[in-house]
């Protein structure tokens, strides 16, 4: 019995993954064909006249895919949005927690630090596509990005390297 339900639990998972694996949806898509593909997002974004749909891939996931969806409800782009560019184009002193989730999505992680007077989000991916790294960007008092630090993810680094 017990083999009966993991073995029911593995393939509840394999399902549920299923879309992730299937063909990306390609610019042009409806929103719904977007759905179909990709499923539920876990957020959506207003950026102008844009939706945004976040999908990401979970508290320790080092992925988040942004489609952008047109005032049209077609689909203008699709992308993994944790990566060093997109993370480059957050503006120190300029960029607001509500611009940040429309550039990355949400974190992984919200933390305080003493030396931050602020809070800290925190973000997990894959460094230049190889290192497992974390992202903080600490907002100051007003939601103000004030630094974005990246360091390697502890997490994930195997018991004998610590």
């Amino acid at each position: 019995m017990k083999r009966v339900f993991i073995l029911a639990m593995f393939c509840g998972a394999l399902a549920g993954c299923a879309s992730l694996f299937g063909p990306p949806p390609a610019p042009g898509d409806s929103a719904a064909v977007v759905e179909a593909k990709l499923g539920r997002p876990t957020n959506v974004y207003q950026d102008g006249p844009d939706t945004l749909l976040e999908y990401a891939m979970g508290p320790l996931g080092q992925y988040t895919w942004m489609a952008r969806i047109g005032p049209d409800q077609r689909l203008r782009s699709y992308e993994q949005v944790l990566t060093n560019a997109k993370f480059g184009t957050i503006k120190v002193g300029r960029d607001t927690k509500d611009s940040v989730l429309r550039i990355v999505g949400r974190p992984s992680k919200q933390v305080r630090y003493y030396s931050v007077d602020g809070d800290v989000w925190q973000y997990r991916y894959k460094e230049s596509d190889v290192w497992n790294s974390v992202m903080d960007v600490q907002f100051n008092r007003d939601g103000v990005v004030q630094a974005l630090v990246n360091g390697p993810d502890e997490e994930r680094e195997p018991r004998w390297l610590r």
